[in-house]
């Protein structure tokens, strides 16, 4: 069977020009070099090299093998370097999975700066609004999970790194625009829109609405937050979203927030395997999470 130190010997040969130089570099003897080959010579049924006085030269089989070296070794020898880093926490993939919808802008102010302070770990970033993030945890999917609603489970630890204020985003125009904080009831003739979430996992139903047993007058879902907002500003609607996404629009659309009741407060968690043995990049995007959350997004 062709073996990855076989081909180590002819790259050897080939650089160092004899099997003395060759059996140096490796580490080797020389009888224990040319035994090697001896060997696959007779399993392959011809030779690789031939000897001419000092000189070795190398047979078509020989180096035809040579060039399969010259490809598959340092790809070895990258991917030994690459494993070796991502066991010391140096490199590797840092993969995200998103249930906080319009958390992706604030997640954009964390992976800015990760990404220059870590240039050798690629992010990935799974946001699905159907997704299942403790399923993708358990299944190694992903690395790390972005939602404001953990679940208790064996294995898995939630660390809360934002605080925020869940707030109803009304237009300009709209007449609970002038209120500082409505009741359910006050939502009953209302256009609510939301993203594509099941009901029971929508704060504003679950935490205000169903607890009052209200329902809106109409309920429509909205995949991005661009569209749900123009929709809100348009009169067509409103919608209960993070109290700074909503202030971070203001700036450019005709819209306002009011608060929920007496308030809604929630938190972003980052979610992880707490088995798994602590990995210094992943570690490091949890820490700056937190460090960006202290200012002002």
């Amino acid at each position: 069977m062709l073996e990855r130190n076989h081909l180590a010997i002819l790259r050897a040969v080939d650089q160092q020009g004899s099997l003395t130089a060759a059996a140096d570099l490796l580490c080797l003897t020389q009888p224990a070099l040319s035994h090697s080959i001896k060997k696959l010579e007779q399993r392959l049924g011809t030779p690789l090299w031939q000897k001419e006085g000092r000189q070795i030269r190398l047979t078509q089989a020989g180096l035809y093998l040579l060039r399969l070296a010259e490809r598959i070794l340092p790809q070895l020898e990258l991917a030994e370097e690459v494993v070796c880093e991502i066991a010391s926490g140096q490199r590797g993939t840092l993969r995200i999975g998103m249930e906080c919808h319009p958390c992706y802008q604030w997640l954009l102010k964390v992976v800015s700066p990760y990404l220059v302070a870590w240039p050798d770990v690629d992010v990935d970033v799974k946001q699905r609004f159907q997704f299942g993030g403790i399923g993708a945890l358990y299944a190694y999917e992903i690395d790390l999970l972005v939602t404001p609603d953990p679940l208790l489970r064996s294995g898995l630890s939630f660390e809360p790194v934002f605080d925020y204020e869940q707030v109803l985003v009304v237009g300009n125009e709209h007449p609970l625009a002038q209120e500082v904080a409505i009741s359910p009831e006050q939502l009953l003739s209302e256009t609510l829109i939301t993203y594509p979430v099941e009901l029971e996992r929508l704060d504003i139903f679950s935490q205000f609405l169903h607890p009052a047993n209200c329902s809106p007058k109409k309920h429509k879902t909205i995949e991005t937050t661009d569209i749900m907002l123009q929709m809100v500003a348009a009169g067509r609607g409103v919608a209960a979203l993070p109290g700074w996404l909503v202030a971070e629009y203001q700036s450019r659309m005709p819209v306002t927030s009011v608060r929920l009741g007496a308030g809604m407060q929630k938190q972003i968690f980052l979610g992880q395997r707490s088995t798994d043995p602590k990995t210094d990049y992943l570690t490091a995007f949890i820490e700056l999470a937190k460090k960006q959350s202290e200012s002002p997004i």
